[in-house]
C-alpha cells in the first residue's frame, strides 16, 4: 500500500503547503519556523529578515515542483 508524502510545511498536506507558500505572511512565517523546528538558526533569522521578496516567489516555484521550500543554506 503506497503512503502519502507529506509536504514541507509541519507535515501537512500538498495542497494546503501550496497555498500557505502563495499568501506572503503565512509563507514568511511557516518559512522560518520550519527552519528553527528544523534547528536551522541561522537560516531562519536569515528567513525572518530576508523573506518578503525573492525567497518567497522562490518557495512558491520550489513548492510547486520540488514540494518543498527553498533551502539556501543548512546551518
Amino acid at each position: 500500500m503506497a503512503t502519502k508524502r507529506k509536504s514541507d510545511y509541519f507535515g501537512l498536506s500538498y495542497i494546503v503547503s501550496v497555498i500557505l507558500a502563495i499568501i506572503p505572511v503565512t509563507s514568511w512565517v511557516c518559512g522560518f519556523v520550519t527552519r528553527f523546528l528544523e534547528g536551522k538558526i541561522v537560516a531562519g533569522i536569515l528567513r525572518l529578515v530576508l523573506g518578503w521578496n525573492i525567497i518567497w516567489i522562490a518557495d512558491i516555484i520550489c513548492m510547486i515542483v520540488k514540494k518543498s521550500i527553498l533551502r539556501l543554506i543548512n546551518c
